[in-house]
């Protein structure tokens, strides 16, 4: 909702999370902040330690503010709902765009296209529109295309995932009611399909907007502290978050061989709405860092593909957002995934993969 030229920033503050803040600098022992602290004269201790009690009072106004721009967010979501619905409407085919409202100058295209060229262009407008030609609902695939512009998404979608996504209308983002713990909802839309029962597949991302009252000065905005997927009803044999596999099993005794089959998990976009609990201890660093992925996916969703949906489909909104990966993205990172990759292959070699039907139906 905020009209932030700084998208990591954003990240940040308003729904970040704060698992994702690579750029803060470390926490330095109090010694080497502030090397002559201790060489100050008592009333001048005092004085500090004055202003970090306000710091705190401010963290909390802070907070408050957060908690106001949450229930603005709600406001406007109305007011941006019938625009979002008529998106929904021309993408799935349900409403025809008027010529009126299919008007659209782009610079660009005006000048590089010569006026003789223009006019060869209407003539054969004219002819396609004589031929006939089939004319396809909506635009086909929409949401799909979206999801393989976007890397993030890209690295989440297999080639399993994608007849359903097909089937994916719309994407939408609701907030919690004024009262309720601070969340939001993503809804995925589905228009009836072979593969699971439901209309709506939804994930719900609960914040915390309030200072750590151990850590109160890291406080930087509401901040997502856990989330809960939803049931798919998978149709029988459609599920594409398993596969089976064969596996023969040699008698120790008597030397005969069997074969046996069994479902395991495989990767696929639709793992997304059964996500990962944090540890109690919170100790377990893989853990944290695919939460705090998971956490990066779903306010990306909110804040960049609901509102700009059409600029995803395009393209055009991709320039921006590859400009702020190559900056965040350091390189002990892009050798932590080239080992995940690594080790993926190895655990793959033992598995006798069964050859999988048209449409992804699993045995």
């Amino acid at each position: 909702m905020e009209a932030r030229k700084n998208e990591k920033n954003e990240a940040k503050g308003k729904g970040g999370n704060k698992a994702l803040q690579v750029d803060r600098p470390e926490i330095m022992p109090q010694a080497e902040r502030i090397p002559n602290f201790s060489a100050l004269p008592q009333a001048v201790k005092r004085r500090v330690y004055a202003l970090k009690r306000l710091q705190v009072q401010s963290a909390h106004i802070e907070a408050k503010f957060y908690e106001e721009v949450h229930e603005l967010e709600r406001k406007y979501a109305g007011l941006y709902q019938p625009i979002f619905d008529k998106r929904r409407e021309v993408v799935s085919g349900a409403v025809e765009p008027t010529d009126e409202e299919c008007e659209w100058h782009s610079e660009g295209e005006e000048e590089d296209l010569a006026e003789d060229l223009k006019k060869k262009a209407a003539l054969e407008e004219k002819k396609e529109d004589a031929a006939p030609a089939e004319d396809p609902k909506g635009i086909p695939e929409f949401w799909l295309t979206i999801f393989k512009h976007v890397d993030m998404l890209g690295e989440m979608l297999q080639e399993h995932d994608e007849p359903i996504l097909k089937h994916l209308q719309d994407i939408t983002v609701t907030f919690s009611e004024p009262g309720q713990p601070m969340s939001f909802t993503l809804e995925f839309h589905f228009e009836p399909n072979s593969f699971f029962s439901n209309t709506v597949l939804t994930k719900m991302y609960k914040m915390k907007s309030e200072p750590d009252s151990a850590d109160p000065f890291s406080f930087e905005g509401p901040e997502i502290v856990d989330c809960e997927g939803c049931k798919i009803d998978w149709q029988k044999g459609k599920d594409v978050t398993v596969k089976t596999i064969k596996k023969k099993q040699k008698h120790k005794g008597r030397g005969t061989v069997r074969t046996i089959t069994k479902e395991v998990p495989q990767d696929s976009f639709f793992n997304f709405f059964n996500p990962a609990k944090a540890s109690p201890d919170g100790m377990d660093e893989d853990l944290d860092f695919t939460l705090a992925t998971d956490f990066e996916i779903g306010h990306f969703f909110r804040e960049r593909i609901i509102p700009r949906a059409v600029l995803y489909f395009t393209g055009e909104a991709l320039e921006d957002d590859e400009s702020f990966e190559e900056e965040d993205l350091e390189e002990g990172e892009e050798e932590d995934l080239d080992e995940e990759g690594e080790e993926e292959d190895e655990g793959d070699l033992d598995l006798t993969k069964e050859p999988q039907p048209a449409e992804c139906k699993q045995q």
